[in-house]
């Protein structure tokens, strides 16, 4: 017997489907394939409209089944997203002080994981890095993913940098609210590194909710609380407790601006010694025995400005231009407890030919928040030693400086970096000795 039209678009499409299903893992990826497949048949007359939604429950069923047969995964896994980064570094430090000896070195962050996006509005996500081990600990850096190239070629460590799960609790165009459990990116939105470095990575519970204010505003409310170390001998475990809230608003096509305001704080902050935790930073106070002397609850507020314009000499794009500053005051600490940043950036990069161009002034005093979290590269020279920590190069507080860096982007996976600090120490230690420091950094980073 001749086969009917269905029977015949059933077998061809089926087939489509096993061609399809070999090119990746992700079954939103084949919907939308198989959907605009369907539609094609449907706009030639080949199929009713009776026939394609017939079509499209059949092979959505078979499909699912295949997927489960070819990846070993259970059906409530809807992808499954493999991603990651290369970066490749030269990095020369140059002192103001003959005490300092220059120095150039090579280093290179590697970052790998996935992402398992279920059902139910659920994700669960891992990632490994590249890491040195810190302060006399055998756990990696947890503010800087890099490792230096030396120790004759030694074997490298790999360290878990993200490993949690996300549950989007509700989802609808009004509002939404997602809850996050793990070791996560960081849930507060920052426009400079006063307050964290973009390479860490927290520890504990978080939670987002967003809200639709019209057509051209957005309000998010961000609350966590994170672990900070947990002492076999001690119940005063240290923790870290806060809150953000941010509007995002754009006035028009071309005009577009940030406002955030947030509140941190240390919870047993004593617990926080040299000894228990990596000491990389220096700038606190601290005693003899390398506990913090002040509480470290500071009030933050930032601020941004984004106007594109639609063209410019040499980007081939809508260009963008953005004005930052934010501000932190920490309520815990009666003296040299603020901070500030202001910056500049013009463009963007991480497309085909797209560069960006930025500048930013900082000044991050003594006790103006806890010298273990924030930018890694931002530092100065210490020709003796401060209490609780050592002499040399060192970031953390205490410092003031510029910050220029350009990026390009011959490739879509491909940026190219240049960037340099002119730092040094607000209070230098000794009093009255050159603590100026330049640091030069030149990336080549490829995305995948």
């Amino acid at each position: 017997m001749k086969p009917n039209k269905l029977d015949r678009t059933r077998r061809w499409t089926q087939l489509a489907a096993g061609l399809v299903s070999l090119a990746g893992l992700s079954l939103e990826s084949w919907g939308q394939t198989a959907d605009a497949l369907i539609d094609k048949l449907v706009e030639k007359g080949i199929l009713t409209v009776k026939e394609a939604n017939e079509l499209r429950e059949e092979t959505d069923k078979g499909f699912t089944q295949a997927y489960q047969v070819k990846t070993g995964l259970p059906d409530w896994v809807r992808s499954m997203k493999f991603n990651g980064d290369l970066r490749g570094r030269f990095e020369g430090f140059y002192a103001e002080s003959s005490d300092f000896a220059t120095r150039q070195r090579l280093r290179y962050r590697l970052r790998a994981g996935f992402t398992a996006v279920m059902r139910d509005n659920f994700e669960v996500g891992f990632r490994l890095t590249s890491s040195e081990g810190a302060g006399g600990f055998s756990e990696g850096d947890p503010i800087s993913g890099n490792q230096t190239f030396g120790n004759n070629a030694s074997k490298k460590f790999v360290f878990i940098d993200l490993a949690y799960a996300k549950w989007a609790a509700v989802n609808r165009p009004d509002w939404g609210a997602t809850f996050t459990l793990g070791k996560m990116e960081n849930p507060f939105v920052f426009p400079s590194t006063i307050l964290f470095d973009r390479d860490y990575t927290p520890e504990g519970l978080a939670s987002a909710f967003d809200f639709q204010l019209g057509a051209s505003q957005t309000l998010r409310l961000a609350g966590a609380g994170f672990a900070l170390d947990e002492l076999s001998g001690s119940g005063q475990d240290p923790y870290l407790l806060g809150g953000q809230a941010r509007l995002d608003s754009k006035w028009a096509a071309m005009l577009s601006s940030s406002f955030g305001l947030g509140y941190l704080t240390i919870l047993n902050e004593a617990a926080l010694t040299t000894a228990n935790v990596p000491n990389i930073g220096r700038g606190n106070t601290r005693t003899a025995a390398g506990a913090l002397v002040h509480e470290y609850t500071p009030v933050y507020a930032d601020a941004s400005l984004s106007y594109t314009l639609e063209k410019f000499p040499g980007y081939n794009a809508a260009f963008p231009i953005t004005l930052s500053g934010d501000f932190l005051h920490n309520t815990g600490a009666s003296d040299a407890n603020r901070g500030y940043s202001v910056g500049v950036t013009f463009g963007k990069a991480g497309k085909r030919g797209l560069w960006d161009l930025g500048y930013r002034w900082t000044e991050l005093q003594r006790d103006a928040w806890y010298e273990e979290f924030t930018e890694s590269d931002f530092g100065a020279f210490y020709q003796t030693a401060p209490i609780g920590g050592g002499t040399g190069y060192a970031s953390g507080t205490n410092v003031r400086g510029h910050w220029v860096k350009g990026s390009y982007s011959p490739f879509d996976s491909l940026t190219f970096s240049l960037a340099y600090f002119l730092t040094d120490l607000i209070t230098e230690s000794p009093a009255g000795s050159k603590s100026g420091m330049g640091r030069l950094q030149v990336d080549a980073v490829w995305k995948f």
